[in-house]
């Protein structure tokens, strides 16, 4: 027995409200850093050629800046050898929010008045990608879940750099920094377990 065309179009019109409304469930990103919280960073595995120009501008204006400063680290804030895919992937986005944070600390706080215009763009586009990454951080644990190993040392030495080192320091250290972080640190953390 064949069904009649006003059935079929009845199935489909059916099936169509209700995709439509969430009454189905739409197939969701396969395997990207997603959660009920509102952990979205897809966006950010790759920034518009307009955001890395403003990117490379302050960073080239922060070096001409930081060559005028005397500036000697007691610890390489950001090591060489540091690499996001050596940590789990849910602990990638509770580093670099701590990496944004400081940032975000060091750069506002840096006065030189021929720095403000270049440092706009950025600040503002660090402002956004920061509160987005928090909301994929989870809660901070207690007692005996607290972040261990390399994790547990990458953000100690985050949390303790404003009290042991320079401003200058600091600023040098953010500066050189600044690219690897939107197009290394950024992009692992958007990709999730692709990221590898």
């Amino acid at each position: 027995m064949k069904p009649d065309v006003s059935t079929l179009v009845m199935l489909m019109l059916g099936t169509v409200l209700l995709t439509g409304t969430g009454a189905l469930a739409a197939p969701q990103p396969h395997k990207t850093l997603m959660d009920p919280k509102g952990c979205h960073l897809a966006q950010f595995q790759s920034l518009s050629p307009e955001e890395l120009q403003a990117f490379r501008r302050a960073k080239d204006a922060l070096e001409d800046t930081i060559l005028h400063k005397a500036w000697n680290c007691n610890t390489r804030l950001f090591p060489r050898n540091r690499d996001l895919r050596q940590l789990q992937v849910w602990e990638r986005p509770v580093a670099l929010e701590a990496e944004l944070a400081l940032t975000l600390q060091v750069l506002e706080a840096m006065t030189e008045p021929s720095l403000e215009s270049v440092l706009d763009r950025p600040l503002h586009t660090l402002r956004h990608i920061h509160s987005k990454v928090q909301a994929c951080v989870p809660p901070q644990p207690t007692g005996s879940a607290q972040p261990r190993g390399r994790l547990q040392r990458w953000l100690q030495r985050l949390q303790e750099a404003p009290h042991k080192e320079s401003q200058s320091c600091l600023e040098a250290s953010v500066t050189l920094n600044l690219i690897r972080l939107l197009m290394s640190d950024l992009r692992c953390v958007a990709q999730g377990a692709l990221c590898v």
